[in-house]
């Protein structure tokens, strides 16, 4: 093999409890899509032929070093405990150290059966397989933590759902796939020794400065503070927070059901299973305290003295609050072009936002034109931001340059629905030009790009996407 990954596992060496090993199923055809060789420079990977890579990421060659396995975790689904879930249609081939020094874990999306697919095929259709590839990516590019995508497989077979559809495979490249559900099913089983097992690991992995299973709680804390915030300044809607897709690194995982808001509004909902809104955009805070105190639950099981870790764990979510709405007003200021902080900036703020609501602003147009002066024209009355604006040019009085501040952190392109649901529709139908034009255009998304312009423009009426659906 010319393809060469040099892999360091570290998670299949951990006991039979944490994961089941297998490899991947092998695909009828496979047919190399995409391969992201800016990622696979930095995990030190060296490319083969297309052909090579095809069979090596549609799984039906095992790469040397690899040492393929499904890893186990369990999850609150909508508030809901499940008691065991896994990776039902995902093979993590293995680990790698990349040039930058962060180990990172290398996974294969619609890998086919294992021992936890509850009755599914394990398989993955084209549709979500490009989503999350351009979506992550486009994540990535916003400097907002997530996984990453380093391949795409088509795999000439049809994966039945409604209908038949393209089958793909997804390579999938995390900080690791360690989730809330990895601890909440030894936590529930009241198997305390793969528990403190656990917690060693992902302390030594990820937060290394973290004392025990209180210091791990604190620094899993303070990464979804800096990550639910961040999605909060794009109006990322991640569509389906239980804990087994709670990333303990703080990375977003699992783009389902995801979206980019088109029109502000804080109860925004695109999930076609999140009949209740429990996930909508301006409740996505609320869930990170909530899931976290899903984990407090699960490493208290461990301590010798479970009563004072209760109330250790309970100061520390919650703090959690008040952490999120000091991150999220200071992203917010700096999208206002403001960096010092001052009395009366959240009434600027949620001014702002309040108006937007009633005027049916475009939420990623409307702060992009903040900094161009062009934002009122956003506003189906365009005195109610002239309203607001008058206090907020008082406000910007003395900020160093708060144009330039603006245009770095108001993005001008967004993996808008519309845009995506025509990518999907145009690869399944053999043209993958769209595919491509989208990662081109939001690998810059803080750069006019006006060749691209149409990719700015909000949904018309007849193109609106009303619901998204999860990948399985």
């Amino acid at each position: 093999m010319t393809l060469m990954i040099p892999f360091d596992n570290t998670y299949a060496a951990l006991p039979g409890a944490f994961h089941s090993k297998l490899p991947p199923v092998p695909v009828k055809a496979p047919d190399l899509l995409a391969f992201n060789e800016d990622l696979a420079a930095v995990l030190g990977i060296s490319a083969g032929d297309a052909a090579e890579m095809a069979q090596v990421f549609g799984g039906n060659i095992v790469p040397e070093g690899a040492e393929p396995l499904a890893q186990l975790y369990a999850g609150h689904q909508f508030g809901t405990y499940n008691p065991q879930l896994g990776d039902g249609r995902a093979i993590l081939l293995g680990e790698v150290v990349g040039s930058d020094g962060i180990r990172r874990d290398i996974q294969l999306k619609g890998a086919g059966r294992t021992p936890y697919s509850r009755g599914g095929d394990g398989r993955a259709w084209l549709g979500p397989v490009l989503r999350e590839y351009v979506v992550s990516e486009a994540m990535h590019s916003l400097r907002i933590p997530t996984t990453r995508a380093l391949a795409a497989v088509a795999t000439g077979e049809t994966v039945w759902r409604e209908g038949g559809l393209p089958g793909a495979v997804l390579t999938r490249v995390a900080a690791s796939h360690l989730r809330v559900g990895t601890f909440q099913v030894f936590a529930a089983r009241g198997d305390t020794d793969s528990l403190r097992q656990l917690t060693e690991y992902a302390i030594a992995r990820h937060y290394p400065d973290a004392e025990g299973p209180m210091g791990l709680l604190r620094a899993v804390r303070d990464a979804q503070v800096a990550l639910v915030s961040a999605w909060m300044s794009v109006g990322f809607i991640h569509g389906v927070m239980n804990t087994d897709n709670s990333s303990i690194s703080g990375e977003t995982i699992d783009y389902g059901p995801c979206a980019f808001m088109d029109v502000y509004h804080p109860n925004t909902v695109f999930s076609s299973i999140d009949r209740g809104g429990r996930y909508a955009y301006a409740n996505q805070p609320n869930i990170a305290v909530w899931n976290l105190a899903q984990l407090a639950t699960a490493l208290i099981q461990q301590l010798e003295d479970p009563q004072a870790g209760v109330e250790e764990a309970t100061e520390i979510v919650h703090a959690m609050p008040k952490m999120l709405e000091e991150a999220w007003l200071a992203r917010f200021r700096t999208k206002l072009g403001i960096t010092s902080a001052r009395a009366g900036d959240l009434e600027l703020v949620t001014g702002l936002l309040e108006r937007m609501a009633q005027n049916q602003s475009d939420f990623t147009n409307t702060f992009r034109a903040l900094g161009t002066g062009d934002a009122r024209d956003q506003f189906t009355d365009p005195a109610a931001f002239d309203s607001w604006a008058e206090g907020w040019q008082a406000r910007l009085e003395g900020e160093p340059d708060p144009q330039a501040l603006m245009r770095r952190t108001n993005p001008a392109f967004i993996p808008r629905n519309h845009r995506i649901e025509e990518m999907i529709a145009s690869a399944v139908a053999g043209d993958f030009a769209p595919f491509r034009r989208l990662n081109t255009v939001l690998a810059r998304p803080y750069e006019d790009q006006p060749e691209h312009a149409d990719l700015q423009r909000p949904p018309a009426p007849e193109e609106v996407v009303q619901a998204t659906f999860c990948g399985t």
